[in-house]
């Protein structure tokens, strides 16, 4: 059984002008979609949904150029040079790394080729854009703001865990990003009496593996592990991530809802199928003519908490009423 609430991401601005604009041109829209991992079926079909409200239908008057490394990112710096000489309409990144490698590829000025970015966290303080309302060159679209709930987040996981807790933080080294989530969960850990530990993991060649940092996890005897979101690498290996904190019998805690579907305990953090489709409105203005340097970067206003309550059940754990009443969605 399930049981869902509303998930909405704010300033999906001006829709209906840019379907007008889309149409009125008349012409084939050629954009390029760039995953760092394998495409989830709903995230793709919630932006071909997103796009058909805009009316632009693949096969019509909408051509897309799919490249997805699978997981291999170090694929994606060729794939974006493909891309970027196709002389395409717009060009869609998925997350942090895919981003700033599409800007290495495209270049970063007025004239580049547009960049839509989804689910990216702090895309100012990565300096990725000028500002959130007005991004100042070639990239606009939707920020993650993951960095901004990193309390609320570790909040919700120390409600399940035992006073005081050690959580460990699982982290990508390659990341650019999550050095900054650490500092962020930081600030509250102690709170909430509880204690942070690094274990890394990477997807370069002589990196930690996965399940070396879940050894290291039960070496240091933590309580549970935290998942920081924001990671192809991360997203394309959830399987085996929930695979792992079930063999090590290890509370788990994510950013998004993927993990909990696949059998992770719980997660917090923004709709992915919510993000992809509010592209649309970003790929219509700027087939159009809009100039993304002055398109304001979109946030989400609300998240969703999902729960797999037969994942809490197999680890022994009761959770609280209130946790289970303000819950989006919990699976049984």
């Amino acid at each position: 059984m399930r049981r869902r609430g509303a998930i909405l991401t704010g300033s999906l601005f001006l829709a209906a002008p840019a379907i007008v604009l889309a149409q009125a041109a008349g012409k084939t829209v050629r954009i390029g979609v760039l995953f760092g991992d394998a495409p989830l079926k709903h995230e793709e079909q919630a932006l071909l949904e997103g796009l058909r409200e805009q009316g632009l239908v693949e096969g019509r008057n909408l051509v897309i150029e799919r490249r997805y490394a699978e997981g291999r990112l170090q694929l994606v710096p060729g794939y974006a040079s493909e891309l970027a000489t196709l002389q395409l309409d717009a060009i869609i990144s998925t997350c942090t790394p895919t981003t700033r490698i599409a800007q290495q590829a495209l270049g970063t000025t007025l004239t580049s080729t547009p960049i839509i970015m989804a689910a990216v966290a702090d895309p100012v303080g990565q300096k990725l854009i000028a500002s959130l309302a007005k991004p100042g060159a070639n990239v606009t679209g939707l920020s993650s703001q993951a960095e901004d709930i990193m309390p609320k987040m570790l909040e919700l996981f120390a409600s399940v865990l035992p006073q005081p807790a050690k959580v460990a933080v699982l982290m990508d080294l390659s990341s650019g990003v999550h050095p900054r989530m650490w500092r962020a969960l930081g600030k509250v850990a102690q709170k909430l009496d509880i204690r942070l530990v690094k274990v890394e993991a990477g997807r370069k060649p002589g990196d930690p593996a996965l399940p070396a940092a879940f050894d290291a996890a039960a070496r240091q005897q933590a309580d549970g592990v935290f998942v920081l979101p924001d990671e192809p690498f991360f997203m394309m290996s959830r399987a085996q991530i929930v695979a792992l904190a079930a063999r090590h019998r290890l509370p788990a805690f994510y950013g998004v809802r993927e993990f909990v579907d696949e059998g992770g305990l719980m997660s917090y953090g923004e709709s992915l199928r919510t993000a992809y489709r509010g592209l649309a409105p970003y790929i219509a203005k700027v087939a159009a003519g809009a100039s993304p340097a002055d398109m304001p970067v979109s946030q989400p206003t609300q998240f969703e908490l999902v729960i797999n309550l037969l994942t809490a059940k197999t680890l022994g754990l009761k959770l609280p009423q209130s946790l289970l009443v303000s819950a989006n969605d919990v699976i049984q």
